[in-house]
């Protein structure tokens, strides 16, 4: 698929401009210059689709090579599976997160049951509320004690019902052991409320090791879910994508098949070269850089397809020349001189007509396979 055209038209534009008619008629220059505007105009929207396709696919890849091998494998193993529809996925996605909820709280549940045993013993009264810091005079508790908890608070979050309570299970765990080891910070080790925090801490992690096992399954299930619906949302952008790739395709050929008979027909109107113009062109070409002869003899080649492009001598014969590709090479040398006259502010547009030579060498002629639907 190329895009040359998105220069191609830039240069037929500037052709249009300078063209010499064989029969001068405004009116039919002015209609094929709107003509030439219009797909100017349809063109810039079809650059900034590719420009779209193209950062995708350039995300894409980045976060192919960061992937792992294991992941390039299982991208491998899941080409060709069938990718559910937006909708589906959405649907899936919903019965999903809801089987999902109802294992948590199942899984909450259970904790509860464990956090209501270490409540019961005759050792955790002193935890079951926030320290009474004033009341006791710990005037340094809270320089020593960055985050308090308490086992009546950690219950209270667990039974909230307006969003505010705990999603998971580990979370939980992480506060249960926050009371006791804040306990066991700020008391001295000996004391009672320290050895009373250290017991209870001790039989917390033996029923939490129970626990463990069905947790760590549900957190992988939810990984593998979720990576799971990350890929069928991949696929289905690419899909999009592919589908808008073959759009574009279809779009530009058309725009490029119209282009190409616009500048037949303008060149077609182009008066007959004069033996002095000849000669003017073979001087002008004689004085092109190797580069710009390079291409100079591209577009000579299109029209005579026995002629070797890049062979060390070329002998180019004016004379023997259509009038088709004298113009052509007349427009071509036309703009290699003037980019070369320009001011260092005009330095960014002569890059760009020389982009656009280049291109013209590619699509000038060019019999275009109009892309399959």
């Amino acid at each position: 698929m190329t895009f040359t055209v998105f220069l191609f038209h830039l240069h037929f534009k500037n052709q249009m401009e300078t063209v010499t008619m064989s029969t001068p008629d405004i009116a039919e220059v002015d209609q094929f210059r709107c003509r030439v505007d219009e797909i100017f105009q349809k063109v810039d929207k079809l650059e900034k689709k590719v420009n779209e396709v193209e950062q995708f696919y350039l995300n894409a890849n980045k976060k192919k090579k960061s992937s792992s091998k294991g992941n390039s494998i299982r991208e491998e193993q899941d080409k060709g599976r069938h990718v559910p529809s937006i909708k589906k996925q959405q649907q899936d996605a919903s019965q999903r997160e809801s089987a999902a909820a109802k294992r948590m709280q199942e899984l909450m549940r259970q904790f509860g049951t464990i956090l209501r045993q270490i409540s019961q013993h005759k050792w955790a009264w002193p935890f079951m509320q926030p320290v009474d810091v004033k009341g006791l005079g710990l005037h340094d508790y809270y320089k020593v004690i960055e985050k308090p908890m308490d086992l009546g608070t950690i219950k209270n979050q667990m039974e909230a019902k307006d969003g505010t309570g705990y999603k998971n299970v580990r979370a939980i765990c992480a506060d249960v052991r926050l009371v006791f080891d804040n306990a066991m910070k700020y008391n001295e080790e000996g004391s009672d409320v320290h050895l009373m925090a250290k017991t209870l801490l001790e039989k917390f992690e033996e029923k939490w090791q129970l626990l463990v096992p069905k947790v760590t399954e549900e957190e992988k299930r939810r990984e593998e879910e979720e990576a799971e619906a990350q890929l069928n949302m991949q696929l289905v952008r690419e899909a999009s994508l592919a589908k808008k790739v073959q759009a574009i395709s279809n779009e530009l050929y058309e725009v490029d098949t119209h282009l190409e008979q616009l500048r037949e027909t303008v060149v077609q109107k182009c008066r007959k070269m004069s033996t002095k113009d000849k000669r003017n062109l073979g001087a002008a070409i004689a004085r092109l850089s190797t580069e710009d002869l390079n291409k100079a003899l591209e577009i000579i080649a299109q029209s005579n397809p026995g002629l070797q492009a890049m062979a060390e001598e070329v002998e180019i014969d004016i004379d023997a020349q259509s009038e088709s590709t004298l113009w052509r090479l007349n427009f071509f040398v036309k703009d290699v001189f003037e980019g070369c006259d320009k001011s260092t502010a005009g330095n960014n547009k002569k890059k760009r007509k020389k982009e656009i030579c280049d291109a013209i060498a590619q699509t000038v002629k060019k019999k275009s396979k109009k892309p399959s639907s």
